[in-house]
Order: C-alpha cells, then structure tokens, then sequence
C-alpha cells in the first residue's frame, strides 16, 4: 500500500506545525462526557490513546513517560506508603506505582469513568491488571474536591492530567490554589511530581506556567526531562516537595533501591536520573524569562 493510501492521524501543535501517524486500524472514538476518546492502532508506534486531540501516550514508548514520571518522587522518597494519582486514566501510573512493596494504599482520582473504562479493555498493555491490585481505589470524581474533602495525607501525589486549556476538565488542577491544596494534603515529607508539558524552546510554555506557579507552593521545586519518541519532543516534569536534600541521591543509592522493586524498569535507572535533571543553557533562560502563573480566574491561555 502507497503512503497515499493510508489514513492519517493529525496532530497540530500549531497554526504551523503538526505531525503525521499513519493508522493501521481503528480501535475506538467516541465523546464522553468531558473529552473526545480515541484509540488507534499506528504503524510506527503501535496503540495510541489520543484525548481531544492531543496524543497521551503510545504502546512504543509508553514505559519513558510513565516511569519517568514515577520513579524519581518514588525513589527518592524512600519510602512511600499512601499515594495519590490525579488521572492517569490508562492505568500505567498506577502499574509503576504497584511495583513499590512498601505502598499500602493508592487512590486513583480521574474524572472520567468512560477514560478509564476504554482503557481497561483497549490497553491492557498499559495497565497489566493493576486495577484489580487491593491496594487501590479508584475514585470518579473531581480530584480538586476530593483533596478539599478528604481527611487522607499522602507521602506522594502525582499528576497525570491532559494539559490546562481553558474549556478542557484539567484547567483548574493546574492552579495555585490546586497546588497549595496539593502540599496540604502532603505528609511531611511528602512529594508532589507533575507531568507539565513540552520541554523545547518552541513548546516550553505550559511548563514554564506550570513552574511558575508551583514555585508559590512549594518551597523546593525541581524541573526535569526526557525525549518522548511519539511526542517528537523533550517532555518536562517538575517535582515540588520542602527539603532540597531529596536531590542529593546518588546514581548509586538510586539503583540499589530500584532493585527492591517488583519487575525490571526499561527506562530508568540512576544514570537515566542523573541526564534528567540536567536543563540546557537555552531552556533554563527560557524557563527565567517566563513570568506566568496560573489562578483559578486566570486559566493558562494557548492563543
């Protein structure tokens, strides 16, 4: 079959640029009751879960991203107990999560019932079965009201939500006032890790806000990163918590605690740690030069 034959799945991060995914086959679309769902199968990339038109995550590099996120609050907390997962609707957050013996309890809070549902059945290579894990509970619900309601502290909250734009379920997660509930509802010593967008000086706005605003929240805060093959981009991250010895680890101490782990990583290690935290000249000037923060009457704007 010629490449003209093929469909196409388009992805715009621009007026100007986009990127192109030949589709092997369809697996699902519909519309929930807050996003648009899609799940295809790609070529190059295998299953791919696309929310309102943004790609999440695909079955050929999903493992980056997710034990990017995970590993390094995990790691370098030690040893956390109760853990909290805003989002993370495919389930890999939580399949990363599930390795760590020592976690007694993981409350899962995604909004989208319908998400997670698809995902259950289409992904399973995402998740492999970790909703059925005792320790976990997943809760329908705005994550925002479940943090001011409930009387639970958490030694780490991640967050694994579709970017803030402005008519979209997440743009109030983002926010100063989300974050400083965030650290409320942190033990001491706790851990907030966040996914935050692109990390390249052409699509470093959404991190640059994210940071800003975190930074009112949080007394240490930490920017990282890692090339997202399916994303064609670097991805940020950003880890806020109030001790700044949590980043004194070692690349030793770092991989002696990984193997306390169930299952082997196919990412990280104390090596890949190390290249994360390390920012390029350019992107650190960037990151000082944007002065956004997000409020609850002040959404982040992708005009």
């Amino acid at each position: 079959m010629a490449p003209g034959e093929w469909k196409w799945y388009v992805e715009y991060t621009s007026d100007y640029h986009g990127y192109f995914y030949a589709i092997r086959d369809y697996i699902c679309s519909e519309r929930t009751a807050f996003q648009k769902v899609d799940i295809f199968d790609t070529f190059t990339y295998g299953k791919m879960l696309v929310l309102d038109g943004k790609i999440q995550s695909t079955e050929f590099d999903e493992h980056i991203y997710h034990e990017a996120l995970v590993h390094p609050a995990a790691i370098m907390h030690q040893a956390p107990e109760q853990v909290m997962i805003v989002g993370g609707g495919e389930g890999a957050v939580l399949r990363e999560i599930c390795r760590y013996k020592q976690v007694e309890q993981i409350v899962m809070v995604d909004i989208d019932a319908r998400v997670i549902e698809l995902c259950r059945e289409h992904l399973p290579e995402w998740h492999r079965g970790c909703f059925e894990d005792p320790r976990v509970e997943v809760l329908h619900q705005d994550a925002r009201r479940y943090l001011e309601e409930t009387a639970g502290r958490f030694d780490i909250i991640y967050s694994d939500l579709t970017e803030p734009e402005e008519e979209g379920p997440s743009k109030l997660l983002f926010t100063r006032s989300f974050y400083d509930l965030v650290k409320n509802k942190l033990k001491p010593g706790g851990i907030c890790a966040v996914q935050s967008g692109g990390f390249s000086l052409d699509y470093l706005n959404v991190h640059a806000a994210v940071r800003n605003t975190m930074q009112l929240s949080f007394n240490t805060i930490k920017s990282y990163h890692t090339f997202i093959p399916s994303f064609d981009s670097s991805w940020g991250y950003i880890i806020g918590c109030e001790d700044e010895k949590f980043f004194e680890i070692s690349r030793k101490d770092i991989d002696k605690r990984l193997r306390n782990l169930d299952g082997v990583l196919r990412f990280y290690d104390g090596e890949a740690h190390e290249g994360m935290f390390c920012i390029p000249v350019d992107i650190r000037k960037a990151l000082k030069e944007d002065h956004t923060v997000i409020e609850d009457h002040k959404p982040l704007s992708f005009k």
